[in-house]
C-alpha cells in the first residue's frame, strides 16, 4: 500500500523516466521503512552506551575502530552489491541488522564482547545498505528532474528522521530500550519486502574493475566526501554525545525522550526545504546552493560549543538541518551525474563509501586525542572547530554537470 501511494504521488510529473514508476515507489517505500527504523534507534547509541558507564573517550575510540572497519569491509560489500544487485544488498543490510540490535541488548552482560558483535554487525550492515542504495537510486533516478526526485527522497528520509527519533526515545524512556530495538527489527524486516516486487535495476554478476577508471575526474568528489565524512562525525555521535555529557548532564532515562526531540524538532524544515532546494538543483543553481549550504553548515559546527541549553540545542539542529539539506541534495545531484559519466558506477560509488568513513575515522582520531589530553567538554568543543574548518572542503568537489554550467 505504501509503494501504491508513492506512485500515485510521482506519477503526474514522471511519466517521461525510463525505468518503471513502481521501481521508484518500492525504492522509496522501503527507504522509508528502513530509515524509520534505524531512526528509532539512533538517538539510543551514544546515550545507551554513556548511561551504561562508558567515558566519552571510550566511547569516541570504538566508533574509531568502527569506521576504520567500514573502510576495510567496503570493498567485500561493494562485490556483493556487484555479483547480486542493490535490491539483494540492501535486503542483506536488513537482515544483518537484526543480530546487530541484538548484540547491543546484551551490552550491560556481556560488555566489551557484544559492543564487538554489534559494532561489527551494525558497519556490515549501513555499509551494504548506504552503497547499495546510492547504486540503485542512480540507475533509477530521471536525469531531466534528479532534484525534484532528489527532494522527494529527502523529504521521505526527514520524516522517518523528524518522527521517529521523538517516538524512539519515548519508548526507550516509558518502556525501555529493549521495546524500542524489537519494534525497529520489526521494521528491518518489513523494510526488505517492497525491495523484491521488481527485477533488479542493474545487470548482476558484475565484477568491479578499475581499469581505464577516471581518476582525474572523481578525485575532488572523493576529497569531499572525506570532509562529508567529518560532517556526519560531527552531527550524529560526537553531537549527541555533547548533548548527554554536557548539556544533558545529569538527567535520568528522560534524557532518551529529550535527544529525541531535539532531533525531531528539524521535521518542519525537512518536509519544506528539500522541494525548494529540488526545484533550485533542476534549474542549473546546484553550484551556488553547494556553496551556501557547506558556508552554513560549517558556521552551524563551530557554534556547537556554545550550546548550553536544550533550547539552543534545538536551535542548532534546525540551522544543520536547513544547510546540510542544501548542500546534500546539490553534492548528491552532481555525484550521481558523475557517477553515470565515469561508467564505473559500483567502483565509483564504493569508493564515495570508502571516502566517507575515513573522513568520519579521521575526525574520531582527532576527537579522541583531545578528549585524552584536554577532557570532555573541551576536547569536544575543539574537535566541532576543528569539523568546522574541515567541512569546507566540501565544497571543492568540482562536479563537471556544474563546471560545465558555470561556462
Amino acid at each position: 500500500m505504501l509503494e501504491k501511494f508513492i506512485h500515485r504521488l510521482l506519477l503526474r510529473r514522471h511519466f517521461w523516466r525510463h525505468v518503471t514508476l513502481s521501481e521508484v515507489a518500492e525504492l522509496y517505500a522501503a527507504r522509508l521503512l528502513r530509515m524509520t527504523a534505524g531512526s528509532l534507534i539512533s538517538v539510543m547509541a551514544a546515550v545507551y552506551m554513556y548511561k551504561n558507564g562508558y567515558s566519552v573517550l571510550y566511547i569516541v575510540v570504538a566508533y574509531l575502530i568502527y569506521f576504520i572497519f567500514k573502510v576495510i569491509i567496503s570493498y567485500p560489500c561493494g562485490m556483493v552489491i556487484a555479483r547480486y544487485g542493490p535490491k539483494h544488498g540492501m535486503f542483506f543490510a536488513n537482515i544483518l541488522m537484526i543480530p546487530s540490535l541484538l548484540f547491543f541488548l546484551m551490552l550491560p552482560e556481556w560488555t566489551i564482547w557484544a559492543l564487538v558483535g554489534h559494532l561489527v554487525f551494525y558497519a556490515l550492515s549501513i555499509t551494504m545498505y548506504d552503497m547499495a542504495h546510492l547504486v540503485s537510486f542512480s540507475k533509477v533516478q530521471s536525469t531531466q528532474h534528479a532534484g525534484r526526485e532528489l527532494g522527494f527522497m529527502n523529504i521521505m528520509d526527514k520524516i522517518a528522521k523528524g518522527l521517529s527519533p521523538f517516538i524512539g526515545g519515548l519508548m526507550a524512556w516509558i518502556f525501555g530500550p529493549d521495546v524500542t530495538i524489537w519494534v525497529a527489527s520489526v521494521l528491518f524486516l518489513a523494510s526488505a519486502v517492497p525491495l523484491f516486487l521488481t527485477a533488479e535495476p542493474v545487470k548482476t554478476r558484475q565484477k568491479i574493475r578499475f581499469h581505464g577508471f577516471p581518476w582525474r575526474q572523481v578525485w575532488r568528489s572523493l576529497r569531499a566526501e572525506v570532509a562529508v565524512g567529518a560532517d556526519v562525525a560531527g552531527s550524529t555521535i560526537l553531537w549527541q554525545l555533547f548533548l548527554i555529557a554536557i548539556v544533558l548532564a545529569g538527567a535520568g532515562d528522560e534524557a532518551y525522550a529529550q535527544i529525541g526531540a531535539l532531533a525531531s524538532v528539524t521535521l518542519i524544515v525537512g518536509l519544506i526545504v528539500p522541494r525548494i532546494y529540488g526545484r533550485l538543483v533542476d534549474r542549473r543553481r546546484g553550484l551556488e546552493l553547494l556553496q551556501c549550504g557547506v558556508a552554513i553548515n560549517s558556521i552551524v559546527h563551530m557554534v556547537r560549543p556554545a550550546v548550553a541549553t536544550p533550547v539552543s540545542a534545538g536551535v542548532v539542529n534546525v540551522a544543520y538541518e536547513t544547510a546540510v539539506t542544501a548542500y546534500t541534495m546539490s553534492f548528491m545531484r552532481g555525484m550521481f551525474d558523475l557517477a553515470d559519466r565515469s561508467g564505473h558506477r559500483i567502483a565509483y560509488l564504493l569508493l564515495i563509501e570508502v571516502a566517507i568513513n575515513i573522513g568520519s575515522a579521521l575526525m574520531f582520531a582527532v576527537a579522541a586525542g583531545l578528549l585524552y589530553f584536554l577532557g570532555d567538554k573541551t576536547g569536544l568543543s575543539l574537535t566541532f572547530v576543528v569539523i568546522g574548518c574541515f567541512t569546507l572542503l566540501i565544497a571543492s568537489a568540482r562536479f563537471p554537470l556544474y563546471t560545465r554550467t558555470k561556462k
